[in-house]
């Protein structure tokens, strides 16, 4: 044994003292966890791995990228009230819908002016290619979807418990309903994102010391109802009721109950104050961009709630009471199941489990962390009851609550790995066995595994089977359009062995000269929208079986300009021409004739077949059907040439499985008649149950075009 020695001078002696060698530090262990969730097995064992903050930013981007460069666009909706409105703002045209006249304005273009910045970044960077902003607006999404997951699965991790967060990092990043989600232009999403930072500060306990939490979540909360879609404020409905009525992280005497919740109504009040101020801006762009003062989230609930008899949404279709419960099944499967049966779980750990919230019996001055749990997880419920309540019925409805789902089924996963715990314990009657087991982790990956491999299914199905419309619109510019060049010799000819890497980029502005018209009937709710068609070639719609009212283009047409109120005039400042703000594009301010909110259809919103030099259709070739105002134009030899046509899965008169989910090998023939397994010709090769969604030219106007002496 080694000793220690210490020489000690004085005046005139020298002294040798001896000291025991001190204890070898013990290894430091692990604090228990904070979180409202407590582990009860191995409590000094090491943590389960979770990511950081940084590690889980990176992971996500690489799926969230992939998603903004290879998702669909499923709802018209957001080409024609959102990308096509950006497109005005960005190359001065577009389509207009009844949402985004002045004379209704329910759509806000300070919500759409937040994507310009990354358009027209792109469009420099990009030499004014519109396929690279657009993917650059998408991109964009991604990542602050990105930093507002990571955001709320670090706020779970740390407040919740480890193991929850883990799980919901995993459900967050696998799910098929993130990946439509994240990157798309919605009001909607943008709300999800708020949503998602709202809940990671809402998470919190909220306490008298933590006005931090109060007034972060107030504002998000708001800034997700002002700019982005007024009816998700009713997700903030339980944070509300926590601030106004509950304990959660103070203790409170009777004797100063009532002062205590004087202060936080007080404080909460205050917050909302300071949330109101983001109406300012908001107001003031729709104002400018309208013409005339407009509350565009007012009128958004006006119209919904208060529209009448003959008004609503429900003009534009409406769904049976489970169309959300089947729709979430098929966004998130295992995890729609157990979002849905969180609370329940709850009640059962009461009973089983009681130890896995902490206290056993709460004192009359504290919160019951049952109640503060529940409170944390009722939002998703309301969400859902609210929706369903509703008879117009669509999937970007229930996006803001997306990452609430994947809490309550993280925190049921966990619940449910508590009382496998607890059985096993009572079975063995040994916590040491328990402690060594890997039955529970077995259990909660299988469960985050197999809802993962579902949803990637979901992700390829989406991909393989309906992803033709772009990909027929992207043919049109980097195959047809070139081609057109080609033949009329307005493409460059570079010298023979010449490598495509040496050859600049193809030049389609010459594609002006012949003003193309592409066309699109009973198709135009699957239009992409103009940032994926290339500038010089117009879109126009055709008659078809649908009689409800299609957008028009803005500043066309019959138009009188919006004019502001008597009362508003006074301050005289206001009434300025757009010009006058900055607003460059005074189309906004028109209100076209034409469009109405009643869905009745607009004939002068049409073109005629024969000014179309292409049209995007949709053929049926194993049930092929026609009529006058839908014949079929990919099979009509005589008046159109196919330029392109991919399959798309005919979801009709597919087998459920084969329509929702991607699987090897030939799965979308299963249940169907073998007389129909048939090819239709060599140039599309096409398996039964598919259709065609092509490209079609007019022989006779590009006939024209490919003869017009034009000078290169």
């Amino acid at each position: 044994m080694r000793h220690q020695s210490t020489l000690v001078m004085a005046s005139d002696v020298q002294h040798i003292r001896l000291r025991r060698p001190e204890p070898a530090p013990s290894k430091p262990q692990p604090a228990r966890h904070t979180g409202i969730l407590q582990d009860q097995l191995r409590r000094a064992a090491r943590r389960p791995w979770n990511p950081s903050f940084s590690l889980a930013v990176r992971i996500l981007l690489l799926v969230r990228f992939a998603g903004a460069m290879y998702s669909n666009i499923d709802d018209c909706d957001e080409v024609f009230n959102f990308w096509e409105p950006l497109h005005l703002l960005d190359h001065g045209y577009g389509f207009q819908t009844w949402e985004v006249s002045p004379q209704y304005a329910i759509r806000s273009w300070a919500y759409i002016l937040l994507h310009l910045f990354p358009a027209r970044v792109a469009r420099i960077v990009g030499a004014g290619d519109k396929r690279i902003a657009f993917f650059a607006v998408r991109i964009s999404l991604a990542t602050i979807s990105v930093l507002a997951e990571a955001k709320f699965y670090r706020t779970v991790y740390e407040k919740i418990n480890e193991r929850v967060g883990r799980y919901l990092f995993f459900m967050l990043l696998g799910s098929a309903g993130m990946w439509n989600a994240s990157a798309a232009m919605l009001p909607s999403s943008f709300a999800m994102y708020t949503t998602a930072f709202a809940f990671s500060y809402a998470l919190e306990p909220a306490s008298a010391n933590n006005s931090h939490r109060t007034l972060a979540a107030t504002v998000l909360f708001a800034l997700g109802a002002i700019v982005g879609w007024p009816f998700a404020l009713a997700l903030s409905v339980p944070f509300v009721f926590e601030e106004l009525f509950i304990f959660s992280a103070d203790r409170v005497a009777p004797e100063i109950r009532m002062s205590w919740m004087a202060t936080r109504w007080k404080r909460l009040f205050s917050a909302g104050l300071a949330a109101s101020l983001i109406f300012v801006p908001v107001v003031l762009i729709d104002s400018i961009a309208y013409g005339k003062l407009t509350l565009v989230p007012w009128n958004i609930v006006k119209y919904n709630i208060f529209g009448g008899a003959e008004r609503g949404p429900d003009l534009y279709g409406t769904s049976p009471w489970n169309f959300y419960i089947l729709n979430l099944a098929l966004n998130f499967n295992i995890l729609a199941v157990l979002a849905l049966v969180s609370i329940p779980a709850l009640a059962v750990t009461y009973f089983v489990d009681r130890k896995r919230l902490g206290l056993m019996r709460p004192a009359a001055d504290q919160s019951s962390p049952f109640t503060v749990l529940a409170l944390r997880l009722a939002p998703f419920y309301l969400w859902t009851a609210i929706l369903t309540s509703q008879p117009h019925k669509e999937e970007r409805f229930m996006f803001p609550a997306y990452p609430l789902l994947c809490f309550n089924a993280a925190v049921t996963l966990y619940l449910m790995r508590g009382w496998i715990e607890t059985t096993f314990i009572y079975v063995t009657k040994s916590p040491y066995q328990a402690s060594q087991s890997q039955i529970f982790r077995t259990f909660t990956l299988s469960v985050v595994v197999a809802s993962a491999a579902i949803s990637l299914s979901r992700i390829l199905a989406l991909t393989f089977y309906y992803h033709s419309p772009m990909t027929v619109i992207y043919n049109l510019q980097t195959t047809e359009l070139p081609r057109l060049l080609n033949v009329t010799g307005l493409l460059p000819v570079y010298p023979p062995g010449t490598s495509e890497d040496d050859m600049p980029r193809i030049d389609l502005s010459p594609v002006e000269q012949f003003n193309l018209t592409l066309c699109v009937g009973k198709e135009w709710y699957r239009f992409p929208g103009h940032y994926l068609v290339p500038n010089g070639v117009r879109v126009d719609f055709i008659k078809s079986e649908f009689d409800g009212l299609l957008p028009g283009h803005f500043g066309e047409g019959e138009m009188r300009e919006s004019t502001w109120d008597s009362a508003v005039m006074a301050a005289g400042w206001w009434d300025q021409p757009a010009s006058w703000y900055g607003w460059g594009r005074p189309q906004t301010r028109l209100v076209p004739a034409g469009l109405n909110d009643l869905n009745e259809e607009q004939p002068a919103f049409y073109t005629s077949v024969d000014s179309c030099d292409y049209i995007l259709d949709l053929d049926f070739p194993n049930r092929p059907s026609s009529s006058r105002l839908e014949p079929r134009y990919a099979v009509d030899k005589e008046h159109w040439d196919r330029a392109y046509c991919t399959p798309f899965l005919d979801a009709t008169h597919s087998n459920l499985l084969s329509r929702t989910l991607w699987l090897p090998g030939n799965w979308q023939n299963l249940n169907e008649d073998k007389t129909d397994n048939r090819v239709v010709d060599q140039s599309c090769t096409l398996p039964s149950r598919t259709t065609r969604m092509s490209t079609c030219r007019n022989p006779l106007r590009y006939t024209n075009l490919c003869t017009t002496d034009l000078e290169p």
